[in-house]
């Protein structure tokens, strides 16, 4: 009786003559890999970043979830990410011209808020849309952001439902990460790189305090975006997180 075939060898990379392991890459991963590199390579990548104070955002978060009933329809738990995503919002409506896309012929202006963010499943990376964020309340953005990160990580996105957005919002804060640059996800201008939070001393009235601090980056596209409009927006949305009424009024 003849042994079973076996199962086709995967081609090693020309050059490789370590021992390995060679994983065949799933059609998502191909497509992450084209599209990355096609940004990074067609893009003129710039960064700003800024540190951001947190304590008056967690007070307000703390204040709210403890106004939430026990269960019920109407109960809710915010996050951090969840208000990050509604500060974002509102600095685009703030500084709209970030709100943007380059063309060869135009530079698109967006009318809407569509804000992607960016979210780690089993095989790579998708950005499901939380559509017009900036017209949400917290709550709204609560749920369907969890909805949509749930059904992403399942795999039971529909199309609509994360292609497109006009901005996008990476976090790594979960990681403890102290600062990193997301790469755009084209055609949108603009990639807001969130980093952890963490208690840091800080210079107030003079003094050195303890303040809860976390550095944001904004990944533009100087195609579309310059400098001193890179460093407005980012100034925007650190008034907004550091005086966050603005997220529930």
């Amino acid at each position: 009786k003849p042994a079973p075939a076996a199962p086709p060898a995967v081609p090693s990379a020309a050059g490789i003559t370590a021992p390995h392991q060679a994983v065949p890459n799933s059609t998502m991963r191909k497509v992450i890999a084209r599209r990355l590199t096609e940004a990074k390579s067609t893009i003129p990548h710039f960064y700003v970043a800024v540190d951001v104070e947190l304590d008056a955002l967690l007070d307000l978060r703390a204040r709210l979830n403890a106004a939430s009933p026990a269960e019920g329809p109407d109960a809710f738990k915010l996050s951090v990410n969840d208000m990050l995503i509604k500060a974002a919002a509102l600095t685009l409506r703030r500084v709209p011209k970030v709100n943007a896309s380059y063309t060869e012929d135009a530079t698109i202006l967006y009318d809407d808020v569509d804000v992607s963010i960016a979210v780690s499943v089993p095989d790579g990376l998708i950005t499901p849309i939380l559509r017009n964020a900036d017209r949400k309340s917290l709550r709204e953005i609560s749920a369907e952001a969890r909805d949509l990160i749930a059904r992403a990580r399942a795999g039971k996105l529909k199309p609509q439902e994360f292609q497109g957005g006009s901005f996008s919002i990476s976090n790594m804060g979960m990681f403890g990460v102290k600062e990193f640059s997301a790469i755009i996800n084209p055609p949108q201008a603009a990639i807001l790189a969130i980093a952890a939070g963490e208690k840091r001393a800080v210079v107030k009235g003079g003094a050195v305090a303890i303040a809860t601090v976390m550095t944001v980056t904004l990944s533009v596209d100087h195609r579309v975006v310059d400098g001193a409009l890179a460093a407005e927006w980012v100034s925007a949305f650190r008034a907004i997180v550091e005086s966050p009424l603005s997220l529930v009024v």
